[in-house]
């Protein structure tokens, strides 16, 4: 993983540890979707595989995410009506901040042509209106839904995977990925919704299709009424 370049105090780090984690991990998920591209188009829409790993009932899992994202127009919210689902998977696991702290970070993923989509939930303790202030000069404060966000881009790493040569790969950097958190509550007492959008073809992703995805997509997940 890349290092952070924020000098901000700790929430800073705290903020670049918890969010810096789908970005990297895009060229990854490009690389698994892709290698089953072919049998996922013959087989219709993909339905979400179930989480890896368990959380407690508390928190949202990870299969409950990509069930939320693999909604039937989410190809239209995304402006490429014509696309299907190709792969769509949930992962449940935690997220070590600093002092050894650990938060649950669920996280649902959908592939189709055109885009990539990733929905993660972060439990830690950190407003969205902080942690807007220590990330970068992308950072775009807004509100979604009547609750305190922020839209902000970095990369993605590509990774290339040569099933025929011994399994040697090599990274490089992607395309820009857009990312826009949402406070888990309407008071942003802590805790963040994170939805991020990359283009197959490193294009720049269009902010109205986060947007479109967003305010459909968050009010299903189980806890959002209360936070």
């Amino acid at each position: 993983m890349a290092e952070s370049t924020n000098e901000g105090p700790r929430v800073g780090a705290q903020v670049a540890a918890a969010l810096g984690l789908g970005a990297l991990l895009a060229g990854s998920f490009w690389y698994m979707a892709t290698h089953d591209q072919g049998s996922a188009a013959d087989r219709g829409r993909a339905v979400c595989t179930a989480s890896t790993g368990s959380l407690p009932a508390q928190y949202v899992s990870g299969t409950r995410l990509c069930e939320a994202l693999n909604r039937p127009d989410l190809p239209a919210l995304l402006g490429t009506p014509g696309e299907q689902a190709q792969n769509a998977w949930g992962s449940d696991g935690w997220t070590t901040l600093l002092k050894d702290d650990k938060v649950a970070s669920p996280e649902g993923d959908v592939r189709l042509p055109t885009y990539s989509v990733n929905l993660s939930v972060s439990y830690d303790r950190l407003p969205v209106a902080t942690m807007g202030r220590f990330l970068g000069n992308t950072a775009e404060p807004t509100k979604v839904l009547g609750r305190e966000a922020v839209f902000y881009s970095d990369r993605t790493i590509a990774l290339k995977i040569s099933l025929g040569g011994g399994g040697k790969g090599e990274a490089g950097p992607g395309g820009i990925a857009r990312h826009l958190l949402v406070a888990k509550d309407p008071k942003d007492g802590g805790g963040s919704y994170e939805i991020v959008i990359w283009r197959q073809d490193q294009g720049v992703p269009d902010d109205a299709a986060l947007l479109r995805v967003a305010e459909r997509v968050l009010p299903t997940i189980p806890g959002w009424a209360t936070g």
